[in-house]
């Protein structure tokens, strides 16, 4: 065996981990998918009762749809860090609107 051959075969091993990685990371994508579905949810029942905003819910939102956003560039071949448990949590990327408009 020379080392093209055994550079071949350990390309593949890394490929094949990384497709290993991208399968665990698109059931956390279908997590958050639903964790958001729920927030937003949540968040309107209590917009229509209480005619104003939960805070803590959009913040949580806020910081699950930066994580998801992570997750898609990661699975997308886009970003080569893992996302979280692999790495820090990211960061917000935008910070919410002081108030969201009904018009």
């Amino acid at each position: 065996m020379d080392s093209t051959e055994t550079t071949d075969i350990l390309s593949r091993k890394r490929i094949a981990i990384r497709f290993l990685y991208t399968i665990f990371f698109v059931l956390v994508l279908e997590i958050l998918k639903i964790i958001i579905q729920l927030s937003v949810l949540f968040q309107y029942v209590y917009l229509f009762i209480t005619t104003d905003y939960n805070n803590p819910v959009r913040n949580l939102s806020n910081k699950v749809a930066a994580y998801a956003y992570k997750v898609m560039r990661y699975v997308t071949l886009n970003e080569n860090q893992r996302p979280f448990p692999f790495s820090e949590f990211p960061q917000e990327i935008d910070q919410p609107e002081s108030e969201a408009t009904f018009e």
